[in-house]
């Protein structure tokens, strides 16, 4: 049988395969309709055609080099990782305007379409567009987490927890760019809440312990009236999930793998149940998600709270008694419009979702993952107040 270590660098190079095959073809099909068939002088030709080598070069190394530690790896992850936010914006808006040239072209003069004045006035305009959204998209994902407030009315919340106050932090990706500087706003920034609970749901960081331990150090600030407790999401598989529990438990934290605590207030009180998330199974046998586990034995009259990094998995716990679900991974989409092909895989790509009995609430993240942007689904820390219903 594979070693664990051998189940991560297969499920790596998977990844590595599709990913390098995904990105020779983006960038040819940029290649074709900005710099071929617009048909530019050869002086500006050679100097787009560098643009895109240079960026694909980058991604490219950045693949290869992203376990080495430094400087230099830290400017090349983030011309990478900016190129790959760069260059789905000028996808997008290059086949935006494939389309719409595609339209006028069946009531235009034959070979309108294809003429290089207008490829060369598309390019330009793809270009503007492009620059201009990632210049916005980089800005707001630098900006950092916007503070949300979520009061969310449950029907069997006990009426003197009514007002109890969780702080959700989701998909910090603590790693190649988002460092201890990060961690430390997001201690500072969450004490000042003085919240009931805190929870995060998965996907802490990328990277191993050895090469990224101290960087999360100043989580070890964060404090909450009932503790501070997570759950895995797949990029801690990737990462080395069981290296990340010990470490996060030797700051303090509380992990839910599969299992349920108690929280007590007075003569009140709640079940918060957490689990894996489902991919660590591919990564590490016997792992991944149980909701059956986490849940048996519970008393059926008190009220649940699940954490589940992957919000796929209220399907199931919704028709378990779950009262609240808080998960993550989505990002939102975090670059318009990827969440419209997020959503073709999952119905809950963020925000607050009511079904029936019970509910489930999607934060957009607290990082971001790849390009350091965010386009239409703002990174946050999260605020949730829950309401007795009646």
């Amino acid at each position: 049988m594979a070693s664990r270590a051998t189940r991560r660098k297969r499920a790596g190079l998977a990844f590595l395969g599709v990913f390098l095959f995904l990105a020779v073809g983006v960038h040819l099909y940029l290649a074709q309709r900005l710099v071929w068939a617009p048909d530019w002088v050869p002086g500006v030709r050679r100097a787009l055609l560098a643009g895109l080598a240079l960026g694909f070069a980058a991604l490219l190394t950045q693949a290869f080099v992203r376990r080495r530690e430094g400087r230099v790896y830290g400017v090349l992850a983030w011309a990478a990782y900016s190129w790959l936010g760069l260059a789905f914006l000028l996808l997008v808006t290059t086949l935006a305007s494939d389309v719409g040239l595609a339209l006028l072209g069946v009531a235009a003069p034959e070979g309108w379409s294809d003429a290089s004045g207008v490829a060369r006035a598309r390019a330009l305009g793809v270009g503007a567009a492009g620059f201009g959204l990632a210049a916005y998209a980089l800005r707001r994902g630098l900006a950092g987490p916007e503070l949300r407030r979520v009061e969310i009315p449950l029907a069997r919340w006990p009426r003197a927890l009514d007002g109890f106050r969780i702080v959700q932090l989701s998909d910090l990706h603590i790693g190649p760019l988002l460092d201890r500087r990060f961690a430390q706003s997001l201690a500072e920034r969450v004490g000042a809440l003085a919240p009931d609970l805190v929870v995060v749901t998965g996907d802490l960081v990328d990277g191993s312990v050895r090469r990224i331990g101290d960087e999360v150090a100043p989580l070890a600030a964060l404090r909450a009236t009932h503790g501070v407790f997570f759950v895995t999401g797949n990029h801690d598989f990737y990462s080395g999930a069981d290296d990340w529990v010990a470490r996060m438990t030797d700051l303090g934290w509380r992990a839910l793998r599969n299992e349920r605590v108690a929280i007590d207030v007075g003569e009140t009180g709640f079940d918060l149940a957490g689990v894996d998330d489902h991919h660590g199974a591919r990564v590490q046998p016997g792992a991944g998600e149980d909701l059956e586990r986490a849940l048996a034995g519970r008393e059926p009259a008190r009220p649940v709270l699940l954490l589940a990094h992957d919000p796929g998995s209220f399907r199931r716990a919704s028709q378990m008694g779950v009262d609240l679900q808080l998960s993550g991974h989505t990002h939102g989409g975090q670059i318009w419009p990827f969440r419209w092909m997020v959503r073709a895989t999952v119905p809950w790509v963020a925000g607050l979702y009511p079904v029936g009995a019970s509910a489930l609430y999607v934060s957009c993240g607290t990082g971001f993952w790849g390009p350091p942007m965010r386009l239409g689904a703002p990174a946050e820390i999260t605020e949730l107040v829950l309401r007795a219903k009646n």
